[in-house]
């Protein structure tokens, strides 16, 4: 299982996608360009002393991402096909986000194997992306039986 952020905007959450991926031992791919300088004090600040301890790999577009990917594309969207509790989650999947701002482009939602949708209150837009990953990623390690074994408890 990996998460992916599609060109984040907001160096806040990708601190904390940092952080979520090392918590849960689950490798992050970033795919630039990025709205924000990738050493910024606030992906440090958010992330805090777990980007040491995360898995990050960085690709400079759509293209290198695609090239390097091995799994299967889930998509989370507003224009998803299907709600993501009903899903058959596989621990090849690479969930990916896009960014705050825009969401993804054509091509991305093409290329998806998946387009989901998390299910929000009426007149509800979207949540923050790392809340809707971590919401996401919850459910596909609970599916896959991918979650960490915890230190002493096997």
């Amino acid at each position: 299982m990996r998460l992916a952020l599609f060109q984040p905007d907001i160096p806040q959450n990708l601190g904390a996608a940092i952080r979520l991926g090392a918590c849960l031992g689950v490798p992050l791919d970033v795919i630039e360009p990025c709205g924000f300088p990738l050493d910024d004090r606030s992906i440090r600040r958010a992330a805090m002393d777990y980007a040491a301890r995360a898995e990050v790999r960085r690709h400079a577009g759509w293209g290198g991402f695609l090239s390097q990917n091995r799994g299967r594309i889930v998509l989370f969207t507003t224009r998803g096909a299907a709600p993501f509790l009903d899903f058959a989650f596989r621990p090849d999947d690479v969930l990916l986000f896009g960014r705050e701002s825009a969401g993804v482009p054509d091509e991305v939602h093409d290329a998806a194997g998946a387009r989901l949708y998390i299910p929000l209150a009426e007149g509800a837009r979207s949540l923050n992306v790392v809340v809707a990953a971590a919401m996401a990623l919850t459910e596909a390690l609970r599916r896959t039986n991918g979650f960490p074994t915890p230190p002493g408890s096997g």
